[in-house]
């Protein structure tokens, strides 16, 4: 069963932000989709199972932002 978990990320201002958000995210074990909205900084996360907060902050962080 997919779980889907939204954050929402600051910082973002294009295309490029949005993909580097969604690369780091998508290497989380368990992962299986990850939707970008740039203008709104909402991020959905799916999963195979529920997702520890720690990885997708420190996701976010590697990216270069800041989870809200």
């Amino acid at each position: 069963m997919s779980e889907t978990t939204t954050i929402t990320v600051d910082g973002m201002t294009c295309g490029h932000c949005a993909a580097s958000v969604r690369e780091e995210i998508s290497e989380i074990a368990g992962v299986t989709n990850v939707d970008v909205d740039v203008t709104s900084g909402r991020v959905a996360i799916t999963s195979d199972a529920a997702l520890d907060a720690d990885a997708v902050n420190s996701a976010v962080t590697e990216a270069g932002y800041a989870v809200r």
